[in-house]
């Protein structure tokens, strides 16, 4: 969807995380703790998803793949919780960064990807 993954503003390389299946993830919504987990925890880790998906596709340096998220979203809470124009959403990976941008919400279809 449109607008919907952001990315960034940091990528790393393997020799700057020999293991990417150690680190902290830590989503807050205003400063709210919404997501707290460790990619230790992905269902999937990264070597099974890089050879599976080698085997189906090729991979080309750049491409990027999407793991999932913990658990917390807002469809899964009760009650549930949505993002609203304005809400600062921040999500920080342990060892590479903090991604932080500012929910604006679309008045109507026209407007999606814009």
């Amino acid at each position: 969807l449109d607008g919907s993954a952001p990315m960034g503003p940091w990528l790393v390389t393997k020799d700057e995380i020999p293991n990417p299946h150690e680190l902290e993830i830590v989503l807050t919504v205003n400063g709210e703790e919404r997501q707290r987990s460790n990619t230790k925890n992905l269902v999937f880790n990264v070597h099974y998803l890089v050879e599976f998906l080698s085997g189906i596709m090729t991979l080309e340096p750049g491409d990027v793949v999407c793991t999932g998220t913990p658990g917390g979203v807002g469809v899964a809470r009760e009650p549930q919780v949505f993002l609203q124009d304005g809400d600062v959403v921040r999500i920080e990976v342990e060892k590479i960064g903090v991604l932080e941008n500012r929910i604006k919400a679309v008045s109507n279809a026209a407007e999606v990807g814009r």
